[in-house]
């Protein structure tokens, strides 16, 4: 199994590069979320399962998933959406430990039909870990797209998930629409989970997000149109050395570490070195909440006539 999981891996960096997917609780995270990840064969135990491939677990460093998760209030329990899942980075610890709490885990990927890269990636993320219940657990492939009509049944999700993907929706023109779509598929009162590489404030936002960064602010913004509410914002993910203004984009730094071509304007000086010291990206960790209706008014009571007295 591991050595399938290993070339899984490498075969999804290369198809995924084009587009850059390749302890103790944060404060404000709840008490019984933080001592379920630390219980013995909790989350932890799924960060540590010997199922992950080596390279997998070299960037824990950069992507703290047991914070993550923590922060975002995942429980082992939940139905689980995530959006985009790529190589699978995050399924090979939502799987197993969602297996473990008897919870279901939603794999909304690219549209396979848009191209062979995508179907190919679809296949080999089937290969690697539906095709293996026995570890991963019960999971069901749907499409986040332009065209897609849902990422899971509407109303039946505890949480929905989405890991330095904003940017390719962007690019697409259908962001909005993804928002929306994981607003339907959520109950009311459950979560949106957002990482995403961060363009600092004092930038201009690119509508298309071609250097893979994007506003905070933009987010946000995204996130409210289609009903959520910020709940809390967290830095588990940030990298200060990263100051988000590289040639050719996010992609410059781990893991593509993007060559520029010999000779050109974005070649002069190139120093791989000096992206590989930067590390991953900084990015932002964002809870948002969908809101549960408000109860409906009572009704008035109704007086009870009172009978005349006998004459």
């Amino acid at each position: 199994m591991k050595t399938g999981r290993a070339l899984f891996a490498l075969a999804a960096f290369a198809l995924l590069a084009s587009c850059g997917d390749t302890g103790a609780a944060p404060a404000g995270t709840e008490p019984a979320v933080a001592a379920e990840a630390a219980s013995p064969g909790g989350l932890e135990g799924a960060v540590a399962g010997n199922w992950r491939t080596e390279a997998e677990k070299a960037r824990d460093q950069w992507r703290h998933p047991i914070e993550t998760l923590t922060f975002f209030g995942v429980k082992p329990s939940d139905t689980v959406v995530e959006i985009a899942p790529g190589g699978g980075w995050y399924t090979a610890i939502l799987g197993p430990w969602l297996k473990s709490g008897g919870g279901k885990l939603y794999a909304g990927h690219v549209d396979p039909t848009t191209s062979a890269n995508a179907q190919a990636n679809v296949d080999a993320y089937k290969a690697a870990f539906v095709d293996h219940p026995e570890t991963y657990g019960d999971i069901t492939l749907t499409v986040g797209s332009r065209a897609s009509t849902g990422l899971a049944p509407d109303g039946t999700a505890d949480a929905v998930l989405t890991f330095r993907n904003v940017h390719n929706w962007m690019a697409g023109g259908y962001a909005d629409k993804i928002f929306a779509d994981a607003f339907r598929a959520l109950k009311p009162g459950g979560v949106l989970g957002v990482e995403e590489h961060r363009l600092p404030s004092a930038r201009d936002q690119d509508l298309t997000a071609s250097t893979g960064y994007v506003l905070e602010s933009y987010v946000v913004q995204l996130a409210q149109n289609a009903g959520f509410v910020l709940e809390e914002s967290s830095e588990i993910n940030a990298n200060p050395k990263d100051n988000a203004d590289h040639p050719l984009g996010v992609w410059m730094l781990p893991p593509n570490l993007r060559e520029p071509e010999p000779g050109s304007p974005e070649g002069t000086g190139y120093d791989k070195a000096k992206y590989t010291a930067i590390g991953e990206s900084d990015r932002m960790t964002l809870r948002f909440r969908k809101p549960v209706p408000a109860a409906a008014p009572a009704a008035p009571a109704v007086a009870t006539p009172v009978a005349p007295p006998a004459q």
